[in-house]
């Protein structure tokens, strides 16, 4: 249990400068939204495409709640 909590919170730290170390940039891959989605799910939301967003950048998709 431990260590899915840790796998978790790397996820999320990997996320918040994914943007800024990764070669793909801002472009959401199927890596990037499996782990963008389960950070949402570890906080009780869900991963959804902003109204006004891109689906092919993650700055298109914010964590809402359900």
């Amino acid at each position: 249990m431990r260590l899915a909590l840790v796998i978790c919170l790397s996820a999320a730290g990997l996320l918040a400068s994914a943007c800024a170390s990764t070669p793909n940039g801002d472009v959401a891959t199927y890596d990037t939204l499996r782990l963008a989605r389960e950070e949402c799910r570890s906080q009780g939301k869900d991963l959804v495409l902003r109204p006004d967003g891109n689906e092919r950048r993650m700055s298109g998709y914010e964590c809402k709640g359900r």
